[in-house]
């Protein structure tokens, strides 16, 4: 087997997470291939609580690429996040700084 081949299996097994080190507790996460405007689903589905600050969710199936992200907040609130690279098997954070376009509900 080749090397990169190799990698690419063990990045496979590794599971990508999302690490929220905004200042507030997340309660959904949902993407879109950047620019597209086109959100699917909750992906941080796996706290019922949110992710709280500094608290790491798993997300399941999500292939690497470019996305923009959309952050509910507890407590009301919504940001987003442009033109994020999400690598299949690494962690990805947020911080306060990144947020743009946010509203409160």
């Amino acid at each position: 087997m080749a090397a990169g081949a190799v990698a690419v299996a063990i990045a496979a097994e590794k599971p990508t997470r999302f690490w929220n080190l905004t200042s507030k507790t997340v309660v959904s996460l949902r993407l879109s291939h950047a620019g597209s405007g086109e959100y699917g689903d909750n992906v941080a589905v796996g706290d019922e609580d949110g992710v709280d600050h500094d608290e790491r969710a798993r997300i399941v199936g999500l292939p690497s690429g470019r996305y923009d992200l959309e952050l509910k907040f507890k407590g009301g609130g919504v940001c987003f996040v442009r033109n994020m690279e999400i690598v299949t098997g690494k962690v990805f954070s947020v911080e306060d700084k990144e947020l743009t376009a946010c509203t409160k509900s």
